[in-house]
């Protein structure tokens, strides 16, 4: 029969050691849950964050002052040859959270760290309910090719001024060896039923040449 007042590795309970890895196991699984909310996260990734507090606590229970075991923890972790993938910006809050959980337990703090997993886990899923930091629906990216003997500067200046309430130039690329360009163009359409209005008004001047509108892509984020 296992004995939970047992002492294990310095000054630690057995009793002890398993209520922490239970909060760590159970505040890695809210965190896992929360942070793939709307979110295209992989099963590793879940499973991750899902055990990443419990390892956390353990290598802080490890540790736990001594200092030639620190250092030896270190030694070990140094020999991990860590290798990452492209993966969205939100993906570095849930690990460095999973870690702080992990950290809290380990050290014993375990109210702290299930009021602040709580926290943060209500505040995430806040923002990601919302329409917090989304792009606009009226935002399109815009893409015009006209012929080399069209001058690009402004020619499309009074159509967007009809349409957009505002609009940037960002790429000029030359097409076709050079005898035609591709203006890129972010656009905040007044209205989006116009949409089809302004794209015909732009293929009459661009002589029917090729014009792509899309919604503006999100930037590429990796952590």
């Amino acid at each position: 029969m296992l004995n939970l007042t047992t002492t294990i590795g310095t000054n630690q309970t057995v009793g002890s050691f398993l209520l922490r890895t239970l909060v760590s196991l159970l505040l890695g699984a809210v965190i896992a849950v929360t942070s793939s909310y709307k979110a295209h996260s992989s099963k590793g990734f879940v499973l991750t964050l899902a055990t990443l507090p419990a390892i956390v606590q353990m290598v802080i229970m490890l540790v736990n002052g001594n200092i030639g075991t620190g250092v030896a923890v270190a030694g070990a972790f140094s020999l991990v040859r860590f290798r990452s993938v492209p993966g969205q910006a939100r993906d570095i809050a849930a690990i460095f959270l999973a870690m702080a959980a992990g950290l809290a337990t380990g050290t014993n703090n375990l109210a702290m760290a299930a009021v602040f997993t709580g926290i943060l886990c209500l505040v995430n899923f806040i923002y990601t309910w919302s329409s917090f930091g989304e792009k606009r629906e009226s935002a399109r990216e815009l893409t015009v090719t006209i012929p080399e003997g069209l001058s690009y500067t402004g020619v499309f200046d009074d159509i967007f001024d009809k349409y957009a309430s505002k609009y940037t130039l960002n790429q000029v690329k030359t097409t076709n060896l050079g005898s035609m360009f591709k203006l890129s163009y972010d656009i905040d359409l007044k209205n989006t039923d116009t949409e089809k209005e302004m794209i015909d008004e732009i293929r009459t001047r661009n002589g029917n040449l090729e014009i792509v509108c899309a919604q503006l892509a999100p930037g590429r984020e990796e952590l």
